[in-house]
């Protein structure tokens, strides 16, 4: 039986469906010529690798890869986790200084700091400027490893890492390439690079288990690219965790290598700031506790 050509499978659909079930078709039919699981391991490593070497291009190639500071703002949903209700959305700031110093102000006033540099971390609020606790300066070691323009600027030649295509997909209606890297802890990262635009729309990271505990699956979703400053940005990030939303992110603009002071990662740096946003009545139960 000769299969009826998709334009005629498509009369009296919809648009959105017909435009879905050509993409499906065209993945179909690409897909009996590569089958990542037949590959040679040379061979998908080598597809994988020029599929992020298109990335990398997408998102800016030189200027992409040699950033050297970030500051975005924008606003914030992050969703309680007894339900999927989304609160109320917060002002933020982030400020990076690649590869391992952030910075993210809260609030309208940025008087809720939370500031990492390597394995330190300080945070202020209405209380002064404090310590983070190790449980959170470790849990930013561990998100920066997992962080995937961490891995693409820092580990991608990493020993112990290993790479291959993982096949073909459809998200949104667009045809996209999965890229999965696995690191020597067992760790794998999958990239699902769009091919129509070359820049990454999902990552997904996969921790192994520990003892009495199941892994974890954690999906970052990119969307709304803008150029600035010769880098395509996400404007529209959403993170889920074992398949349960977390946080959402919407940034109105971003700038890169802004020359921020030398010492705006320190602790020094936070204390200046409570000095200028902290409240009367803020700086005296700092002080009596002092």
């Amino acid at each position: 039986m000769r299969m009826r050509p998709p334009w005629n499978a498509c009369k009296g659909a919809t648009r959105f469906a017909c435009a879905a079930l050509i993409a499906f078709l065209s993945i179909g039919s690409l897909a009996l010529g590569q089958n990542p699981d037949t590959m040679m391991p040379d061979a998908s490593a080598a597809k994988a690798k020029q599929i992020l070497a298109q990335m990398i291009t997408a998102l800016g190639g030189p200027a992409y890869m040699n950033a050297r500071e970030s500051e975005c703002s924008g606003r914030m949903s992050p969703i309680a986790r007894a339900s999927a209700d989304r609160t109320e959305t917060i002002p933020f700031r982030v400020y990076w200084r690649y590869p391992d110093k952030t910075r993210t102000e809260i609030g309208k006033k940025g008087n809720v700091i939370d500031l990492f540099a390597g394995n330190d971390g300080w945070t202020l609020d209405h209380d002064g400027v404090s310590e983070e606790s190790s449980e959170k300066v470790d849990n930013f070691r561990v998100q920066l490893l997992n962080n995937p323009h961490y891995i693409l600027r820092h580990r991608l030649n990493e020993e112990g890492m290993s790479i291959r295509w993982a096949g073909l997909d459809l998200i949104d209606v667009k045809q996209v390439d999965w890229v999965e890297l696995t690191d020597s802890r067992q760790r794998v990262y999958r990239m699902a690079v769009a091919r129509e635009t070359h820049l990454m729309v999902r990552f997904k990271v996969y921790t192994p288990a520990e003892a009495n505990e199941l892994p974890d699956e954690d999906v970052t979703f990119y969307s709304n690219y803008h150029p600035f400053d010769g880098i395509q940005t996400a404007m529209q990030i959403s993170r889920e965790r074992n398949g349960r939303s977390i946080s959402q992110l919407f940034y109105e603009t971003c700038r890169y290598n802004s020359n921020l002071p030398a010492d705006f990662f320190t602790r020094a740096s936070l204390e200046q700031r409570f000095r200028e946003v902290g409240s009367r009545s803020d700086k005296k139960s700092a002080k009596a506790r002092d």
